[in-house]
């Protein structure tokens, strides 16, 4: 199993307090080089259009953290395909992959958020049927370095036989398929083979395992050998060195990130009850001391019928720098070993 971080890039500090951007975004660059130093496996950076973040051109971050870095896998978490032009993902994660002689991924989803939409033309009414006709482009891209391609429903001319540079180190460029809730999603990501990233944000992990098994099946009715499918898992996570210390560090700044969208999405005020109730033994949220985390790492492994990959999303709760390199420490030297050794003697 793959352990690794993913970052939106928060703009702001956990008193709610706004840092220069430079400084944060450089402070980002070393977070990933943290996680390089430690042993990490991967590092993702999220696609935001709004104030809050700072990763709306996610490649050029990872871009800058592939020459301080040397072992860690680079990947968008996720890419907002339905509003990106699947030519010039490419191209970027292409030309990342080059810089990081070959640690390039891409993860494309469709975003959480629907800024991208307005400030791009794009209508929201399109939102499915231009992620799915971007990401059959992006495959095509892919799989072809002159691309003779029509889409279903003509939202992009088509593409005559010209050729797609530069193309990138590895032979096949890694695509995941970032998915929520949506049973149409899971499905479609198994038709098509590709790995998928499941972003469990709340409720319990075992829930999920219904829409799990729905990819896998449908991988299977397309032709596609079960040992050639992955499962990744995006989640809340951080860690100090005790429980106590973990969630009162991470809850009040969370409380506020949700607080600060609840109104646009519907939810609940994030209380110390409902968080705990999240981080306990079967809820989604990864908080806690390195070998409480560890367990609840295993524990999901096994309630999705096994995961390929497992991500923290540590900055929801914007904090500062210190307290997430901390993080980022305990991660790579207590929990990830350990995972590691226990899935081995399993």
């Amino acid at each position: 199993m793959q352990i690794g971080i993913d970052s939106f890039a928060a703009a702001y500090d956990d008193a709610g307090l706004a840092l220069s951007p430079a400084t944060r975004l450089n402070q980002l660059v070393e977070q990933i080089e943290l996680a390089d130093q430690v042993g990490l496996d991967v590092f993702g950076v999220g696609e935001h259009h709004r104030k809050e973040y700072l990763d709306s051109a996610p490649a050029m971050i990872l871009a800058a953290a592939a020459s301080r870095t040397k072992n860690i896998r680079l990947t968008s978490a996720v890419a907002v395909l339905s509003a990106i032009d699947p030519v010039r993902l490419f191209q970027s994660f292409a030309t990342l992959d080059l810089l990081s002689n070959g640690r390039a991924e891409i993860v494309a989803g469709r975003g959480s958020f629907i800024d991208a939409f307005p400030l791009f033309g794009l209508n929201l009414e399109d939102y499915d049927r231009l992620y799915e006709e971007n990401l059959d482009l992006l495959l095509n891209v892919r799989e072809n370095e002159h691309v003779h391609w029509t889409g279903r429903h003509g939202f992009r001319p088509a593409l005559t036989g010209q050729g797609v540079y530069p193309r990138p180190v590895q032979n096949q460029l890694p695509v995941w398929v970032g998915v929520g809730g949506t049973p149409k999603s899971f499905a479609r990501a198994g038709v098509l083979g590709l790995p998928l990233m499941v972003a469990i944000i709340g409720g319990e992990t075992r829930r999920f395992r219904p829409l799990v098994d729905l990819y896998r099946e449908s991988a299977e009715k397309a032709g596609h050998v079960p040992e050639s499918l992955r499962v990744g898992l995006h989640s809340l996570g951080y860690l100090a060195e005790t429980s106590k210390q973990a969630a009162d560090e991470f809850h009040p700044g969370f409380a506020k990130a949700i607080a600060s969208i609840a109104e646009e999405r519907g939810l609940g005020e994030m209380t110390r009850a409902r968080f705990e109730a999240q981080r306990g033994p079967l809820g989604a949220i990864l908080v806690g001391a390195p070998d409480e985390v560890t367990e609840k790492v295993l524990r999901h492994s096994e309630a999705l019928g096994g995961l390929a990959r497992v991500t923290f999303q540590m900055n929801a709760s914007s904090l500062p720098h210190e307290k997430l390199m901390r993080s980022i420490e305990l991660l790579g030297t207590r929990v990830a070993p350990a995972v590691r050794k226990e899935l081995v003697s399993a």
